[in-house]
């Protein structure tokens, strides 16, 4: 199977990641309401305002020690199996639109007045694609066992993020919708290839669920 040796969208992440979180800390804390703000977070009134890019910069803000490293080190384990076997330019695409499908997914449904950051939603659709992968590549056992291990994955999360009240269940959900489409969309470098149809579809998915939840961001409040 294909493989890219150096997982280089993998380090430029991490790193910026850690560069935003040393930005943070300086500029008054990481878990300083107007720090979190100041640099982006997503903040449903703000985005009405015309602050889209609320949406993306989430991606790279975290809230205290505990959740840069908690995302950090699962973006290092994920980016290092993902990457290679997807390419450089596909994982990145993977990451960064999972991650903005997720924040859609917050501010449509989640609390109006609420602070949300975190790669959590980009995570989440790196756990997915894997789900994709596993029907798409039913032949591969190895596939098919990694499939059932992030489902497992997935649903122990989601339970965790519905009992604790500091996670935003509406952006993994989000997250794990954009990333299981978008596996179906980007597929596996010189690997068999969905068919055109399920890969129209799919994107079509991604652009009508995603376009319902920013307009319903838009008119909620």
């Amino acid at each position: 199977m294909y493989r890219e040796r150096e997982p280089y969208v993998t380090w430029f992440l991490l790193a910026l990641t850690v560069g935003v979180f040393i930005l943070e800390t300086i500029s008054g804390g990481s878990q300083s309401t107007s720090t979190l703000v100041n640099f982006g977070a997503k903040f449903t009134p703000m985005i009405q305002d015309g602050q889209w890019w609320r949406l993306i910069a989430p991606i790279f803000l975290h809230i205290g020690i505990f959740h840069i490293l908690m995302n950090g080190f699962t973006l290092y384990i994920m980016g290092r199996s993902l990457e290679p076997l997807m390419g450089h330019w596909r994982f990145f695409v993977l990451y960064m639109l999972s991650g903005i499908v997720g924040n859609l997914a917050s501010f449509a449904f989640g609390g109006y007045y609420t602070i949300s950051a975190g790669a959590s939603t980009s995570l989440f659709g790196t756990f997915a694609a894997f789900l994709a992968f596993a029907l798409m590549y039913r032949d591969n056992p190895g596939f098919q066992e990694l499939g059932k291990s992030f489902l497992t994955l997935i649903v122990l999360n989601l339970i965790i993020s519905l009992v604790g009240s500091s996670f935003d269940v509406w952006g993994h959900i989000g997250g794990i919708v954009g990333g299981f489409f978008l596996g179906f969309v980007l597929g596996l470098p010189k690997g068999d290839r969905p068919k055109l149809i399920i890969r129209i579809i799919s994107v079509i998915i991604i652009i009508v669920v995603s376009y319902f939840m920013y307009a319903r961001g838009m008119n909620i409040g």
